[in-house]
């Protein structure tokens, strides 16, 4: 799937030139699942599926970025993390999250993006759920590979306002087999000193970028500042979901 063909108004020219080299197929997963190797049958059907199938909210997925993440509540628990975005309009993007950017790539879970107008009109305790990207653009961790600098830099003019919540499925950090457990809400840096520096480091090196250039290169992005109710964890608010027994809890909201 390729993800990083997106188009901004002055640069369609730019980036319709074939740039698959700039690190957005380079990740392996670090997950082996167990089974049994694809038979012959099952590459046929594959196949023709290709073919004949419609795959329109795939191809929809134009936007790759890739940063990192926190269990809410667990800062010490950190990952890298591929999102393969559609952007529904102006205020609304949706992502699936992978592990990897290669073939093997496994889903990990999903992350919603929202704009500051439509974060303002969350419920207080909703609010506490979501996450600022400030840091994460203005920091230099959150990346387009593959963009040419001038294509991500106005792709960070519009992320940089953004709010986000993640929810992870697959917790490939620890699962290195098949998903366990129940879903966990993420989370983002907001300040340096918080992410491992050496996990930053490694994927600067297989993507072939440099975080601290792009954060010198962000420095004139303008960045208003975070609304009152993100970040919930910065005031003691953590919030994580819990997996529950009870018979009518999914008819609860």
């Amino acid at each position: 799937m390729k993800a990083n063909r997106v188009c901004y108004p002055g640069y369609a020219l730019l980036l319709s030139v074939c740039i698959s080299a700039c690190g957005d197929q380079n990740t392996r997963s670090p997950v082996q699942a167990p089974g049994a190797k694809k038979s012959t049958k099952t590459e046929v059907l594959e196949a023709g599926a290709d073919v004949l199938q419609g795959k329109e909210p795939l191809r929809n997925m134009n936007i790759y970025l890739d940063g990192f993440h926190f269990y809410s509540g667990a800062m010490q628990a950190q990952m890298e993390a591929h999102h393969f975005c559609t952007k529904l309009n102006e205020d609304v993007i949706q992502a699936v999250i992978f592990d990897g950017n290669a073939a093997d790539a496994k889903i990990m879970g999903v992350e919603y993006i929202i704009s500051r107008r439509l974060f303002e009109k969350l419920p207080t305790e909703e609010k506490k759920l979501w996450h600022s990207h400030r840091y994460e653009v203005k920091s230099g961790t959150l990346v387009a590979p593959g963009l040419p600098n001038v294509a991500e830099h106005e792709l960070m003019e519009q992320v940089v306002s953004t709010y986000g919540k993640t929810i992870h499925t697959w917790h490939t950090d620890r699962d290195k087999e098949l998903p366990l457990g129940g879903p966990l809400l993420m989370m983002g840096f907001t300040q340096d000193g918080q992410i491992d520096t050496a996990m930053v480091g490694q994927r600067d090196r297989r993507m072939q970028i440099s975080t601290a250039e792009k954060r010198r290169q962000r420095a004139d992005i303008a960045a208003p500042d975070v609304l009152s109710g993100a970040d919930a964890w910065q005031q003691g608010q953590v919030r994580q979901f819990e997996v529950t027994q009870r018979a009518n809890a999914a008819h609860q909201h």
